[in-house]
């Protein structure tokens, strides 16, 4: 075999690679991290975290170190403390965020697909949003009055919108080529719902979950310090209390560590629901 027949074909990849502009911007830009790789960034701060506390820049009694953290971290799982807390704050979360996901989802869809409730939930969504969460905890206590219903509600409202916003653009933002293929292959309204308008609102639907999950959490941590008995909220502020500052870091860790997972998983349903779609998000 010459060396020509060998150079010729590659030469020829190479032209057609840069010929075509997708393969060129493709090869340009990085790959999505796997979801492992994404604990550098923590585990990086970790490591800094236990050097400055171990070379004593960082005041003990301000901020353990992570083996007091650790250490306390154990503790708290023998006395079986820290596993009733977890499991409130889990219920809570999940059951805010559950009732927040299905009443954005109904609303972005009544919005999207009809002039009605475009013209009367569209705008009443926009003025929620630009009111925050916590302006909104007084007014609760008041109608709800403190107990669970008033926290799962905050939690329900904060995860609301950004399912609503980002399900609503999706489907706002159908290509309308789309739109009349369903037409000219005469698609009846319900298979042009399922096979067009869903599919084509999924990516926008999985971009306001991962925001609603992150806004689930920091409303929980709010709420769990308003006339709670049990939760990782509650932990904390009977620790900040009594100043103990590694049962603090505990709890905030394991907020961390919770938003983390939440996020990973739906990741990993995102990749899987639009496998057929290719995307540096994945």
């Amino acid at each position: 075999m010459s060396l020509i027949s060998t150079v010729e074909p590659a030469a020829s990849a190479a032209r057609r690679r840069r010929a075509d502009p997708a393969t060129s911007s493709a090869s340009l830009l990085p790959k999505p991290a796997f979801p492992a790789q994404r604990l550098l960034g923590p585990a990086l701060v970790l490591l800094l975290w236990y050097v400055a506390s171990g070379a004593g820049w960082i005041s003990p009694a301000k901020m353990p170190g992570p083996q007091v953290v650790v250490a306390t971290l154990g503790q708290l799982i023998a006395d079986g403390t820290l596993a009733a807390d977890v499991i409130a704050s889990l219920h809570r979360a999940a059951l805010g965020l559950s009732i927040g996901i299905l009443a954005g989802f109904v609303l972005a869809v009544l919005a999207g697909l009809t002039r009605l409730g475009d013209a009367m939930i569209d705008g009443l969504v926009q003025v929620k949003r630009s009111i925050p969460n916590l302006a909104l905890i007084p007014l609760f206590i008041i109608w709800l009055g403190i107990d669970e219903t008033m926290k799962i509600a905050i939690i329900a409202l904060g995860t609301m919108v950004p399912i609503y916003i980002n399900t609503h653009a999706g489907l706002r933002g159908i290509d309308r080529r789309y739109v009349e293929l369903g037409q000219t292959v005469g698609l009846s309204h319900y298979r042009f719902l399922r096979h067009i308008v869903f599919p084509a609102s999924l990516p926008g639907f999985f971009t306001g979950l991962r925001l609603a999950v992150t806004h689930s959490w920091t409303a929980l941590v709010v709420v769990e310090t308003i006339n709670a008995t049990s939760g990782i909220g509650f932990m904390i502020t009977q620790a900040r209390i009594y100043g103990q500052t590694d049962v603090v870091l505990v709890g905030l860790l394991l907020y961390g560590a919770l938003g983390f997972s939440s996020d990973a998983l739906v990741r990993a349903l995102e990749r899987r629901a639009l496998s057929w779609r290719q995307s540096l998000a994945q």
